[in-house]
């Protein structure tokens, strides 16, 4: 009875047109593979590299890590403006117009960056610069991930829908592992000194050529008949503030939840990835080249992890495989540190691996989770409020405060201490959430649709 009622959106790809859905995962990847490469990019050059080119000598090499990570966090701060504007422009024209604009968005402004002089030639107007070029990252971004999921599960059958829309999730760690290959090899074949000055240039000057490649694949798709249908039944919003006013007032506990959700997966991502590179390097002494390869293995492992928890949740449910890690993740730092502590490069390996795969239990069902949220006409703005506006406070400052609570108590245990407060944010939130797995997208209209 459900795939009568779904239409479109119950019958698997591989039934229908497989060559044209499976353009529109690669579409979706393509581009997100490419907007996070760049933004994780600047995260790992301001753990490794802008703390020394961008900002005033200080004699604490932590002072300048924590100035280079606040400039980070300017990214997350511009995150929710890029998603309601972006969510309001997409729920009105489609998602594939609003996602080629992200996509260039980031280009430009990436390339920028690696132009960009520093602290040496142009004194404090680097920095300054590196802020506003950061924050219309944070704004591509922003608007890119709620298009770039919304393009795949809306043409994903209901029983499958939480494993093909896991595949733009995989994009953050393959991006992430562009990243780190780039910024590796340049650290191998460059002295530290030669990298420092102009090496780590190079990984945003490729930007340009990784942003065509998108753009080009992203071209080649086209929106799907549910939103189609629903552009031609449902008034759009007249502006932007009237597309935030109507989400939150239809889905004020959807909204809610996926906010609370988003708390402990977040501030645990930039942890592993971020905060890490900073303890190890700063805290433990390891060398720049054994960081960046151990982090290039633990990203494969993610983006395979993701498409496992992403199945697992057509499954057994959405809650069940997100619950799982938010209670893991509040014993996260408890197992990780001491093994870092050990200076054990397998042991080292093993935490950040251990943390990149809880995350995965969290980030995979979250695209299909989110979507079956809320009703075509809004789903766009709604799940990108609900994913970009927790940002601000978790991803964006969990390096800058687990390095801060490093440098005042030369412990790991407050930081500890800290992901365990974000996993009981999120554990309510888990709470409140109603399983929708299975759910067709077409049913979600009434704020008090059937539970499965």
């Amino acid at each position: 009875m459900t795939s009568l009622i779904a239409g479109d959106t119950a019958i698997a790809p591989s039934t229908r047109a497989p060559r044209r859905f499976r353009r529109i995962v690669a579409a979706s990847m393509a581009g997100t593979v490419a907007e996070w490469y760049e933004f994780f990019l600047y995260g790992m050059a301001a753990a490794l590299v802008f703390g020394d080119v961008f900002f005033k000598a200080t004699g604490n090499p932590l002072d300048g890590v924590i100035a280079a990570l606040l400039t980070y966090a300017v990214g997350f701060v511009a995150r929710p403006i890029g998603g309601i504007v972006f969510g309001h422009y997409g729920d009105r024209f489609g998602r594939k117009k609003l996602l080629q604009v992200s996509l260039l968005m980031i280009g430009v402004s990436t390339f920028l960056i690696g132009a960009l002089p520093g602290f040496d030639q142009i004194g404090y107007a680097a920095p300054i610069l590196l802020v506003v070029l950061r924050f219309v990252q944070g704004i591509a971004i922003g608007g890119e991930w709620g298009g770039a999921v919304l393009l795949v599960a809306e043409h994903s059958p209901d029983n499958q829908r939480g494993f093909w829309s896991s595949f733009p999730q995989v994009g953050a760690p393959l991006g992430n592992v562009l990243a780190t290959v780039v910024l590796l090899t340049l650290s191998n074949l460059l002295s530290e000194q030669a990298f420092l000055t102009w090496g780590w240039r190079i990984g945003f000057f490729l930007s340009a050529v990784i942003v065509l490649i998108g753009w080009y694949i992203r071209s080649k798709v086209e929106d799907s008949q549910i939103f189609r249908d629903s552009a031609e039944q449902q008034p759009p919003a007249a502006n932007t503030w009237q597309a935030v006013r109507r989400v939150v007032r239809a889905r004020p506990r959807e909204v809610a939840t996926a906010m609370g959700l988003r708390v402990v997966e977040n501030i645990l991502y930039y942890l592993v990835v971020t905060f890490s590179l900073t303890y190890l390097k700063v805290q433990l002494h390891v060398d720049t080249s054994t960081i960046l390869t151990l982090m290039l293995i633990s990203h494969l492992v993610h983006a395979a992890t993701i498409l496992l928890f992403g199945w697992m949740s057509d499954r057994v449910g959405r809650r069940p495989v997100y619950l799982a890690g938010v209670l893991l993740s509040s014993a996260y730092c408890f197992i990780a540190f001491p093994l870092m502590d050990t200076k054990s490069v397998a042991l080292i390996l093993g935490a950040i691996t251990l943390g990149m795969v809880v995350h995965a239990m969290m980030y995979a069902p979250q695209p299909a989770l989110m979507a079956e949220m809320f009703p075509t006409h809004m789903r766009y703005i709604g799940i990108s409020l609900g994913a970009q506006v927790t940002a601000i406070f978790a991803g964006s400052l969990a390096p800058v405060i687990a390095t801060l609570l490093l440098r005042t108590y030369a412990s790991w245990i407050p930081v500890a201490a800290y992901v365990t407060i974000a996993a009981v944010i999120s554990l309510v939130a888990v709470a409140l959430l109603r399983e929708t797995r299975g759910t067709p997208l077409t049913n979600v209209a009434s704020p008090h649709h059937d539970s499965h």
